[in-house]
């Protein structure tokens, strides 16, 4: 298939999938142009695998998504902090979902000692810091797969940390109900696993990360 006709090929789908979604909704378009009303903020990866609607059979508006490499939550990240408080700000999202996947490139990369290029590497560094402060409990596991899949999860646990980290979720657990989540993707068989570490009050944080909430912090 010569460059063209990809290019092409996905404009030929958008006009099927749009006959088809007017074939069993109607209405679906008109709905959409309302806006959007999601409960839920979903911090993803970027792998194309991986669509945040398609994998928990979700409708479009229902999911707010930001989307990177290794589904990280970086202090310094303009971009997933604006959507962070935009989701919580603004469209008073409830529930903020930290989902990573098993077969992580990234984390797989993280824990080698490749040189990737200054701006990979520096964006691996956080997976590498996970991996650090957990290294006894990985350097335990011999299975390269079982250890890398084990760092999916730490990580994904870590990432939830930091989101709780944020003056922006803690000034809405000063208002109101948000929990954050941390779930795993199989390839496998297609099913996400809870890892069972939900944050959603300031005392689950360690009090040096804590904020005194002024009306003005970010």
């Amino acid at each position: 298939m010569n460059q063209e006709n990809s290019y092409h090929r996905l404009l030929e789908g958008n006009k099927e999938w749009s006959k088809s979604k007017l074939a069993k909704e109607p209405d679906f378009f008109k709905n959409l142009i309302k806006g959007q009303t999601p409960h839920y903020l979903w911090v993803g990866c970027s792998d194309s695998r991986v669509p945040a609607n398609e994998i928990t059979n979700t409708k479009s508006g229902e999911i707010f998504v930001h989307r990177n490499v290794a589904n990280l939550v970086v202090h310094t990240d303009l971009n997933l902090l604006t959507v962070l408080n935009y989701a919580v700000d603004v469209l008073h999202v409830e529930h903020i979902i930290v989902c990573g996947h098993y077969g992580c490139g990234g984390v797989v990369a993280a824990m080698e000692n490749k040189d990737y290029g200054s701006i990979i590497n520096k964006w691996l560094r956080n997976i590498k810091e996970v991996y650090a402060l957990y290294a006894e409990e990985l350097n335990a596991i011999e299975d390269f797969q079982l250890r890398s899949n084990r760092l999916v999860e730490l990580n994904v646990m870590e990432q939830v940390k930091n989101l709780a980290k944020t003056s922006v979720v803690q000034k809405a657990w000063e208002k109101r109900a948000l929990a954050i989540h941390g779930w795993v993707y199989g390839f496998n068989n297609g099913i996400i696993t809870d890892l069972n570490c939900m944050m959603n009050e300031l005392n689950d944080l360690e009090p040096i990360f804590r904020f005194k909430i002024s009306d003005n912090s970010f």
